[in-house]
């Protein structure tokens, strides 16, 4: 059984064997187990599936040591790491409220879109504001990418006018387009240490972009979110989700009831949930009322705006 783990840069592969290659000595004598660097990652080889996976989960704990703490990563550190039991094995899920240290699920609806998170290679997760579709997905992109389990994490959004005109707004292009990007930015912002997220926007392992600027690419291992995904129309959801790349993991996340697309253009989360929900590998997650956790007025809101559309469709039916 072989796994790789993508590594950010050479120095990495430097300090990950360590000196005279003392670390990667280690762990090849911990876990039997062969380790060898080749085209930027590592390439773990063993014999037995449980040998590997313990090796993996080290090296990636080891990486995000590093990434945490300026690339330092001191024998004593590799002692404690190699000496430690795995918190979740490869495969296996967490108990109800884990989440990679970060944050904790409080509600059910929560604990099936975080379990989906660490399983599938594609999650759709729809549900009202508040549900922390994309401070979930956040948490757990930025886990994985310090455990060195993706090189990138990709946050995407579509510039769409919520009766607003990007004309009128001053600036150039991009300081009209910000404004859409800035919710990003701040579910980053909860998770990262000041300072942390410009330096990783500057060293390109997070990028920040409007859905247009994916066109004609292909992401290669990269964690992707796509944000407010209700409004996409059908081809630009089927656009970005064939931008997947090997090695990557995809989450879109969107509001049915908050879409502002023209009113004759139908939504690509809407059709993306039609046509994909029963492949294989790609999760659907619903969340509602009940998973609001952000201000508990949020919650009376929501609710008061479903009975509305209630009565609303109960009142057309009847006038038909």
């Amino acid at each position: 059984m072989t796994v790789t783990v993508p590594l950010h840069s050479d120095d990495e592969e430097l300090t990950l064997r360590g000196p005279q290659d003392a670390h990667a000595r280690a762990l090849r004598n911990r876990y039997d187990v062969t380790f060898a660097v080749q085209d930027g990652r590592v390439h773990i080889d063993g014999e037995q599936e449980e040998d590997v996976s313990d090796a993996v989960h080290v090296v990636r704990e080891m990486l995000g040591h590093m990434r945490a703490h300026a690339g330092e990563l001191d024998d004593a550190t590799v002692e404690r790491l190699l000496n430690r039991r795995p918190m979740v094995r490869h495969g296996e899920v967490p108990d109800r409220g884990a989440l990679a240290g970060r944050v904790q699920a409080k509600t059910k609806g929560q604990e099936r879109y975080i379990r989906a998170l660490l399983k599938d290679s594609i999650i759709f997760a729809i549900g009202p504001a508040g549900t922390g579709k994309t401070y979930l997905a956040a948490a757990v992109a930025l886990a994985a990418l310090q455990r060195g389990e993706f090189k990138k994490l990709v946050l995407v959004r579509p510039a769409v006018e919520a009766g607003e005109h990007l004309g009128f707004l001053p600036g150039d292009y991009v300081a009209k387009v910000n404004p859409y990007l800035r919710p990003l930015y701040d579910a980053l912002s909860v998770h990262l240490e000041p300072g942390k997220l410009q330096f990783f926007i500057e060293q390109d392992v997070i990028e920040i972009a409007p859905l247009a600027y994916m066109r004609g690419r292909t992401l290669d291992n990269a964690f992707i979110i796509l944000d407010e995904a209700q409004n996409t129309t059908s081809g630009q959801m089927k656009m970005f989700l064939t931008r997947m790349g090997e090695g990557s993991k995809i989450v879109v996340t969107g509001d049915e009831t908050q879409v502002d697309l023209p009113r004759d253009t139908a939504s690509g989360l809407k059709d993306g949930e039609r046509l994909l929900r029963n492949i294989k590998g790609i999760s659907l997650v619903r969340l509602d009322r009940k998973d609001i956790v952000r201000h508990p007025l949020v919650q009376r809101i929501v609710h008061a705006y479903e009975h509305d559309e209630v009565e609303t469709e109960g009142k057309r039916r009847k006038a038909r």
